[in-house]
């Protein structure tokens, strides 16, 4: 399957954003999905997860309550909406997808990566 991430861009704190992830290649709902993001000299860390049906989600503790992650397989698109939004949210997000329904945290269980796309937040 092949992502593509997209969406990001340049919003003051306690602004919201809305980043998507399209798919292509596979049967989409096959595959749950993952957000990541790397922030420069960090490592990449896990923010959310979901479900290949959509009706389980996992969130880090950094962004719960503030992000929400959802799918829409018809459309082949995880979307992570972002609201109240701080500087150290600034990064570089990536969705991920491995096949079956379970949804880690770790980003080595996955198997595609899009390219990332970046979210900066101004103070």
């Amino acid at each position: 399957v092949q992502l593509q991430a997209s969406g990001g861009g340049l919003v003051q704190a306690g602004g919201s954003l809305s980043v998507s992830c399209a798919a292509s290649g596979r049967t989409f709902g096959n595959y749950a999905i993952g957000w990541f993001r790397q922030a420069p000299g960090k490592e990449r860390e896990f923010v959310a997860a979901i479900s290949w049906s959509g009706s389980s989600t996992y969130y880090a503790d950094s962004v719960k309550g503030r992000f929400t992650v959802s799918r829409d397989n018809a459309k082949n698109t995880v979307y992570l909406q972002m609201n109240s939004l701080k500087p150290e949210d600034t990064a570089v997000y990536y969705c991920a997808a491995r096949g079956g329904n379970w949804y880690p945290r770790s980003q080595y269980e996955y198997d595609y990566w899009g390219q990332g796309t970046q979210v900066t937040v101004s103070s």
